[in-house]
């Protein structure tokens, strides 16, 4: 099922897409937290919901971040890729190392936007905004100590993430918090595949362009650590609460890594796609 958040008027609905329609779940949850909550139940219900109800052309809604404002930040991961991690070393002087554990960071809860929503740059801000494609899980139930066999089991579904970055303010602060927190940093969508459509998340390919040029592309099969592992680390004596997101990193290509590097600039538009999910548009603006 795939499922999405949008706005029609001045309301906001849970809904699930059904080719270039969406049906409306308001009868079985009220947002998409709600439905992780509820449970496989509730899940059934939704499935039930979208193959019976009245269905809309997508276009005449607005859709938003799937889960529009998460519960806490989101949860990600740094130099997940090869290639990304060997660019990233070069590209700030250092000697190519890849890590022995995940790197994890988080991004804010505000810095959350949607299909179609503006990307701020504002040159008082930063000078060298940058994109990430990424592949985003969410939890399905609570979690700790999970072990590496069962993780997938905790896997609610999937999603896209662009994981939009400054990296002068990265490189300024010495830490990835700042400079992956600005007022939308964090597009996400268009929708959630839930995870029973996606039994093998390692088969998907992922790519970014920017304007109409291929800058990112790359399969989630090269992660360093793979999703059952990050959630083995990520649980390892820490409760990990149902509907937290998680973005697990992201392929070589982007603009920090070029040569010379080359940073986005109002107008520019954005694409993130995975298989089997879609495509996240989303233009930079004049902030």
């Amino acid at each position: 099922m795939r499922l999405v958040t949008y706005r029609d008027g001045d309301s906001v609905h849970l809904g699930a897409l059904r080719g270039d329609q969406v049906i409306a779940l308001d009868s079985v949850a009220p947002d998409l937290l709600s439905l992780i909550s509820a449970g496989q139940q509730a899940l059934e219900q939704a499935q039930k919901a979208a193959e019976s109800g009245v269905a809309r052309p997508v276009s005449s809604v607005q859709l938003m971040a799937p889960i529009p404002r998460p519960r806490t930040n989101i949860v990600c991961l740094g130099m997940n890729y090869v290639a990304h991690a060997i660019e990233s070393d070069r590209a700030r002087g250092r000697e190519p190392k890849l890590p022995e554990f995940p790197v994890f960071f988080s991004k804010p809860v505000l810095a959350v936007c949607g299909p179609d929503d503006g990307v701020p740059l504002d040159p008082a801000v930063t000078s060298q905004l940058d994109y990430e494609v990424e592949l985003a899980f969410i939890f399905a139930k609570n979690a700790k100590n999970v072990k590496r066999a069962a993780a997938l089991s905790y896997v609610f579904g999937y999603t896209i993430i662009n994981d939009v970055s400054a990296r002068d303010l990265q490189n300024r602060h010495m830490q990835f918090f700042k400079g992956k927190s600005l007022d939308n940093s964090c597009p996400m969508g268009p929708c959630v595949v839930t995870a029973d459509e996606i039994p093998d998340p390692t088969k998907l390919g992922l790519r970014l362009r920017l304007n109409g040029e291929t800058r990112q592309d790359s399969s989630v099969s090269d992660l360093i650590f793979d999703i059952p592992t990050i959630i083995e680390y990520l649980t390892l004596g820490q409760t990990i609460e149902a509907g937290t997101i998680i973005s697990t990193g992201t392929p070589s290509g982007v603009g920090m890594g070029r040569t010379p590097p080359e940073y986005m600039k109002a107008g520019d538009v954005m694409e993130a796609e995975i298989d089997q999910i879609g495509i996240l548009r989303n233009a930079v603006v004049a902030g």
